[in-house]
């Protein structure tokens, strides 16, 4: 017999049997099914140690599928891999917004978050990188459902084809379980060896749908109960009549900004500079809905006097008549205006009661765009000045001004420039970092992300200082609040929803009205000023203003 040889001479590489295949194959079909079982809700305190769990859904599920009947199996199986699957899109999620909001996955309201997710992206690494990404996690979310499912299936065939063995190995199995149930075993301070992480996690989920839907109606009889509803516009804000009151909401200033000396030497250089231009100014803190980002939720919050914390009461809040801190000013005589340059169209705008609102395309902004693909606070400021305050012949008007200037990724930070040398903003094209890609926030270590933020919200306050000394004068008031927190990966796992909030007034009866408040003298709050929940400004300040 002629034997072939192969490459130089070699005898030829054995081929791998069809039994080894299956085994290879199972083996890999094993490993994804285990880990969708003993993986963390969290995923980034996923580790090793998690494959010495013993997965009590595995265990339940591994003996029905014994029991079974041929026909029942492999729809069991396949069912059971699909939902494993859709459970491990949710850990995913839950993952997502525990690292950018502090807190787990909403299946009733967070879904309208994935389309301002892909805007943060497109603003922060290019559209087409974005539209990448969003088509990749969706391809992922279908696929893993589908492979968990192939993944079950696969092992249900070869458990039954061993059925013995099988179900020796799970008796022997169940009872480890329950041992180390009994006696509190574990492998790490989180993981305990008898898991049940699946039942957990649809259990959570569970009640956190149980609890929306209660929250729903809760809500609703919430929104009925409003003590300004039907005063008369002659009765509200009387004491600030003639005022031009800017409330400024600044991205990201949480409380966490105050424990950076960028932001404190900037709070402390501008309470000299507002008492050298004749301003007085008293600070506490606010206690936002949200943390991480849905700024909306905290606009609405503070506007409305409602604690909107989600996305659901967002919604339901849009569909009412509420009075709001906007749209009382306008009954008592105001012109009320809304500078948002972070949006584009803002259907829910009219809810608020503003006369007009300035978008992102209403500014005349012609210059670079920096981080999170924005228009510089300074311009915005500049911009709303030109277009309103500057005006002749006008009325007092009262602006809710958004700056996103200190939104994520924070970098880079626009320069302050001469303030009559900003035109249409060409001017920034000169500026260092004006052309830089702002790197995603998970590209950089922590400490330069909580240094790029601290520099970013110095901006911010420094544009505002800034303006009230060009352009104050006897009769402007501002509120200079942050919104919620930044992100875990500079406030830290567990901070506080604490933002610090500002009356700035050159008119000494405006700050005498809020002395009982309590707030400490300047722009820093010390760390025992006063915390209010941010639902309960809007009627403070009309009761203490009437």
């Amino acid at each position: 017999m002629i034997e072939t040889l192969g490459p130089g001479g070699a005898p030829p590489t054995a081929r791998p049997t069809g039994r080894a295949r299956t085994v290879v194959v199972s083996a890999i079909a094993g490993v994804i099914a285990f880990a969708a079982l003993v993986a963390p809700p969290d995923l980034r305190d996923l580790s090793p140690l998690v494959l010495l769990r013993i997965p009590a859904e595995g265990l339940v599920g591994a003996g029905l599928i014994l029991v079974s009947g041929t026909a029942a199996r492999r729809g069991l199986a396949g069912a059971c891999g699909t939902l494993l699957g859709a459970l491990f899109v949710v850990r995913v999620l839950n993952t997502g917004f525990l690292a950018a909001f502090g807190r787990p996955f909403d299946p009733l309201g967070d879904w309208s978050f994935l389309g301002p997710a892909v805007e943060f992206l497109a603003r922060s690494v290019g559209r087409p990188a974005a539209v990448a990404v969003a088509i990749v996690a969706g391809l992922l979310a279908l696929a893993l459902p589908v492979l968990l499912a192939w993944a079950a299936t696969r092992l249900a065939r070869h458990a039954t084809a061993y059925r013995g063995r099988v179900g020796r190995a799970l008796a022997v199995l169940a009872v480890l379980w329950l041992a180390c149930a009994a006696f509190g075993v574990r492998v790490g301070p989180d993981l305990p060896v008898a898991s049940t992480e699946v039942a957990g996690l649809v259990g959570d989920q569970a009640a956190r749908v149980r609890a929306g839907l209660a929250d729903r109606a809760a809500f609703a009889a919430e929104s009925r109960v409003d003590a300004y509803r039907d005063v008369p516009g002659a009765d509200l804000l009387t004491a600030l009549r003639g005022k031009d009151v800017i409330v400024a909401f600044v991205e990201s200033y949480g409380r966490v900004a105050l424990d950076d000396p960028a932001v404190t030497n900037a709070l402390d250089a501008g309470t000299a500079r507002l008492r050298a231009a004749g301003f007085g100014a008293r600070s506490g803190y606010v206690t936002s809905p949200t943390s991480g980002g849905g700024s909306w939720l905290a606009h609405a919050t503070l506007q409305s006097g409602l604690w909107v914390n989600n996305q659901r009461r967002y919604a339901d809040l849009m569909d009412t008549d509420r009075l709001t801190l906007s749209g009382a000013f306008r009954r008592a005589g105001w012109r009320t205006v809304a500078v948002a340059p972070a949006n584009g169209d803002w259907p829910e705008s009219g809810f608020y009661g503003f006369d007009r609102v300035y978008n992102s395309g209403d500014l005349g902004y012609a210059g670079p765009r920096f981080a999170f693909d924005s228009i510089p606070d300074q311009f915005t400021l500049a911009a709303f000045h030109r277009a309103e305050r500057a005006a002749t012949g006008r009325r007092p008007v009262m602006a809710e001004l958004d700056l996103i200037s200190s939104h994520a990724p924070w970098s880079p930070v626009p320069p302050v420039l001469d303030w009559a040398a900003l035109g249409d903003g060409a001017a920034y094209a000169a500026a260092d970092g004006s052309h830089d890609i702002p790197e995603s926030v998970l590209s950089r270590d922590g400490a330069r992300v909580r240094a790029d933020y601290a520099r970013s919200v110095a901006y911010s306050m420094n544009c505002l200082v800034d303006y009230a000394a060009r352009y104050g004068g006897q009769d402007l008031v501002m509120v200079l609040l942050g919104d919620h927190q930044p992100a875990p990966v500079v406030a830290g796992d567990g901070a506080s929803r604490d933002a610090p909030i500002t009356i700035v007034a050159r008119d000494p009866a405006v700050l005498d009205r809020i002395a009982r408040w309590g707030w400490d003298d300047g722009l820093r709050p010390g760390p025992g000023a006063p915390v209010w929940r941010m639902d309960t400004v809007r009627d403070r300040v009309l009761a203490t203003f009437q």
